[in-house]
């Protein structure tokens, strides 16, 4: 079993994909070669279930599955499980199991349509009840999605009452003023300084580093230059960091395109040997040929910058 989550979190937790077959079907075997795939990237941990995990597809049996096989091949990693749901009673319950099943934590989106800072509050006390103070907490960040927006005040009210509440999965855009707000609030005496990590498929990764994020927890199909970028940032190398980011800054920009953005990031995955198939359960998005070839394109682009600059050798999955 790993350790629980604190709020000394920090590296690259991958998003992970769901893999499905062609007809699909939940493919337990390409999850286990993804967990693998992700492991030879050097990443630090996995979270699962997200909204790229396509979790709302998934039955109750089917998210246990797929949370069961990928902590018993983590190799120790820890494991945070998206638990998000309209009902409390099933938050609870995914949680729980979760939990048993040796995870490290939970992540939880607020509902949608909450109004207020109140709202806000309040809901994510009703969480920590339902959870009980036992279960790290990671509150999920992403007003694009869910149309709530979280306050720098009202985040510092939880931290200040909810004391499993260890890590903010922060992705309001633009958010990089909001990050440092935070990070300037947590200097206040008796403040607990929280982990935060960062998605927005990495668009703004190295600046969000910069502004004291812990690492990002997205889903780059390229998870060995998260895992780069992030060292070089440790061993107080930004300059470098940025540089090898701009090199796949055209597949980060390619990657975050609504509607077919997961569609590419499965792609790539599947083009890299970590899954067997592309699919998206349904309803999902698809590929025309044309995006599959200006896909192929910036991925030959990306190999030949990468070989230019020294940086050309496999790391993952070929």
């Amino acid at each position: 079993m790993t350790s629980k989550l604190t709020e000394a979190a920090k590296g690259v937790y991958i998003i992970a994909a769901t893999p499905f077959t062609d007809e699909g079907a939940l493919d337990l075997q390409s999850v286990d070669t993804l967990t693998d795939f992700y492991l030879r990237c050097g990443v630090h941990g996995f979270t699962l279930l997200g909204m790229m995990g396509e979790a709302h597809k998934l039955t109750a049996d089917e998210s246990m599955a797929v949370v069961n096989r990928v902590i018993g091949r983590a190799q120790g990693r820890q494991v945070i499980v998206g638990v998000s749901h309209a009902g409390l009673e099933n938050v609870r319950r995914l949680a729980h199991e979760a939990m048993i099943a040796g995870a490290a934590g939970v992540m939880v989106a607020p509902a949608p349509g909450l109004k207020g800072d109140d709202g806000v509050y309040n809901y994510y006390a009703q969480v920590c009840t339902a959870l009980g103070p036992d279960i790290p907490l990671v509150y999920q960040d992403y007003p694009q999605t869910t149309g709530v927006y979280l306050s720098p005040q009202v985040f510092e009210r939880m931290v200040d009452d909810f004391k499993q509440l260890v890590m903010l999965k922060h992705e309001d855009a633009p958010g990089l003023a909001k990050l440092t707000r935070i990070r300037e609030g947590e200097k206040k005496p008796g403040r607990r300084r929280v982990s935060i990590l960062v998605g927005n498929g990495a668009i703004y990764y190295p600046q969000e580093m910069r502004r004291g994020a812990d690492g990002p927890m997205t889903g780059f199909a390229w998870p060995e230059m998260l895992v780069q970028v992030y060292d070089l940032f440790a061993a107080g190398k930004a300059e470098e960091a940025e540089d090898l980011f701009d090199i796949y800054l055209p597949l980060v920009k390619h990657e975050v395109q609504p509607a077919i953005g997961l569609a590419l990031r499965k792609e790539v995955l599947f083009k890299r040997g970590a899954i067997k198939s592309p699919r998206q359960r349904a309803p999902g998005s698809s590929l025309t040929a044309t995006d599959r070839t200006e896909l192929e394109a910036l991925m030959a682009r990306l190999e030949r910058r990468l070989a230019a600059s020294g940086h050309g050798r496999k790391v993952a999955a070929e």
